[in-house]
């Protein structure tokens, strides 16, 4: 998998509609994980889709999640832009570029879905995301 990028999409709390939507609209292959398969379930919104990504057959991917309980979600801001993929050096030099004199709310580190994830804001305020996938051996 090359370097992508992509819109992702927070919803408060109709992911899973909107996303089975876009499917409906697009086709393809849509992958859903709750916040429940991550290790909270029978918590409040563990139904809830912590990430969600449809790749359609044209070639183009859609991502998308639920605002976490206690966050705050503000229609007509809640679009992102998301860099993913598995090509360690050409993301890093993406993060470096694109957090430098914005502001970083989540550092590129390690997580416990095992990828390497940041988030930022770059300095004309646009919301980036980083996923590093890393190689499963």
């Amino acid at each position: 998998m090359d370097s992508r990028l992509n819109p992702y999409i927070n919803f408060d709390g109709s992911a899973r509609e909107a996303m089975e939507f876009y499917k409906s609209v697009f086709g393809g292959t849509l992958t859903l994980t709750t916040f429940g398969d991550m290790g909270a379930p029978g918590e409040e919104g563990s139904d809830k889709i912590m990430h969600s990504m449809l790749e359609t057959d044209s070639g183009f991917t859609i991502m998308g999640a639920d605002t976490p309980p206690g966050m705050e979600f503000t229609p007509g801001t809640n679009m992102t832009v998301s860099l993913s993929g598995d090509n360690d050096a050409e993301l890093r030099g993406y993060w470096a570029a694109i957090s430098e004199s914005g502001t970083v709310q989540v550092p590129l580190e390690k997580q416990m879905w095992g990828d390497e994830f940041g988030a930022c804001q770059d300095r004309f305020g646009v919301p980036w995301l980083v996923n590093i996938s890393q190689t499963q051996g």
